[in-house]
């Protein structure tokens, strides 16, 4: 492996590639940790130390977005919003047949799906920034800290936060683009990766302080076999044979090859954990909105906090059930199995012993619910690994062996490695891994 890593930097063409994603993901953390404008640097740091900061979907944007989003800093919304962006234009296709049609143009129509999605992502960034100034003026950001965040809270030093935090959210989305463009592999998965990565130091090193080394250890076991279940679960797929019957174009024969479509068993990804941690952050939000000036909450607002934390049993069930309904829904919408008939009919391919159109469709539906219930349990189960750690070992809910974090660094991991493999593979070298 070492030597196969040394023949990529020996090749000028991939070494100027991935010296090239690793300025971009240095540039990235170097935004990290410089304050918007208006924000007390020095306040934020003794807020953070304090702890008591604002949890549920704060928390989990705090995760994408590195750490820089408690910073304040200018690349406070991190990914998030152009994460959210492009999940909105894939649901917006079955809903606006235009955009469809521009999925079905190829090349073209992508690029005009590509332009609507960054339109949405500095929309969305705008929406989010003046959301996340109104935490920090208000000071719900960090509850239990008296220090002010924006200490000067004029209107023009709101609005040039809000703009510097939307410009971020705009130049983290260039770097991504520019990153898939001329480095190595998705630039958007890259710095979703580093995102979280640069959090799994301080989760492991709090874990060793706070439970000791025996502990530790044993959390190191079970992250290499959590890391297992998700390489072979992620690799894993059902092919179905599909047959090409020859055809005669003018003086050539066509045809008369076999392939396969592969079905993954996790075709959902990370898509699922994601919609279902933010539809239960939701009541917990509204749950701050709602505190009385006294401090004390309404009967409601402590029922759904009491129940609907991380440690509840109602939460974690509420939880895997959305996980396999999302599973189940996102699979659905990305793979039509009538469209992959209708294709397979066009070019004369057909699945050995099932007659091509209804039937063919028929077959590809029963093969894909079957193969998303154990995906959509295999999920449920990963996700609820920090929620477990928390309630056994106290460990933080941003337990990095497990959830959204294992999944998007495993599956960044293999993807990144694939990129790679090809692309020596061009150049007559074998890949990474044999």
């Amino acid at each position: 492996m070492f030597s196969a890593i040394a023949r990529v930097f020996r090749t000028p063409d991939l070494r100027r590639k991935l010296l090239f994603t690793l300025a971009i993901i240095a540039i990235y953390r170097l935004g990290v940790y410089i304050p918007a404008p208006g924000v007390d640097y020095s306040n934020v740091q003794q807020c953070l130390a304090a702890g008591n900061t604002a949890g549920g979907l704060y928390q989990f944007v705090n995760l994408f977005s590195g750490g820089a989003l408690l910073q304040v800093s200018i690349f406070a919304m991190g990914i998030m919003p152009y994460i959210t962006a492009s999940i909105i234009i894939q649901l917006l296709r079955v809903v606006i047949p235009r955009f469809e049609e521009l999925h079905k143009e190829g090349q073209s129509g992508q690029a005009i799906l590509t332009q609507y999605t960054r339109y949405l992502t500095i929309a969305l960034g705008l929406l989010q920034a003046t959301t996340l100034v109104s935490l920090a003026r208000s000071g719900m950001l960090f509850p239990s800290c008296q220090l002010p965040v924006v200490p000067d809270d004029s209107i023009w030093v709101i609005v040039l936060m809000i703009l510097s935090l939307t410009a971020g959210t705009g130049l983290i989305m260039w770097m991504g683009e520019l990153a898939t463009e001329r480095g190595v592999g998705n630039g958007m998965s890259l710095l979703i990766f580093t995102s979280i990565a640069s959090g799994f130091p301080s989760a492991m090193g709090a874990i060793a302080t706070s439970q000791g080394w025996g502990v530790f250890i044993g959390v190191i076991l079970i992250g290499f076999a959590v890391i297992a279940l998700v390489v072979f679960v992620e690799q894993s797929q059902r092919r179905i044979p599909v047959q090409y019957a020859k055809r005669m174009i003018g003086r050539r024969t066509v045809g008369g090859t076999s392939t396969y479509i592969p079905i993954k068993v996790n075709m959902a990804g990370v898509i699922p954990v994601i919609f279902a941690s933010s539809m239960l952050a939701l009541p917990n939000m509204l749950v701050s909105f709602n505190t009385r000036s006294d401090g004390t909450l309404p009967d409601w607002a402590l029922w759904i906090q009491t129940h609907f934390s991380g440690s509840s049993p109602l939460y974690m069930v509420a939880y895997a059930l959305l996980i396999v309904g999302f599973t189940y829904f996102y699979v659905a919408i990305t793979f039509n199995p009538i469209e992959v008939s209708d294709n397979m009919k066009q070019y004369g391919g057909f699945i050995p012993g099932i007659r091509a159109g209804r039937p063919t469709a028929e077959y590809l539906e029963y093969v894909l619910s079957r193969i998303t219930f154990p995906g959509a349990i295999y999920l449920a189960f990963v996700a609820l690994i920090p929620l477990i750690a928390f309630v056994l070992i106290n460990a933080d809910q941003n337990f990095p062996f497990g959830g959204t974090s294992i999944l998007i660094m495993v599956g960044v991991g293999l993807e990144t490695v694939k990129q790679i493999n090809a692309q020596m593979q061009q150049r007559h070298y074998e890949g990474l891994l044999r």
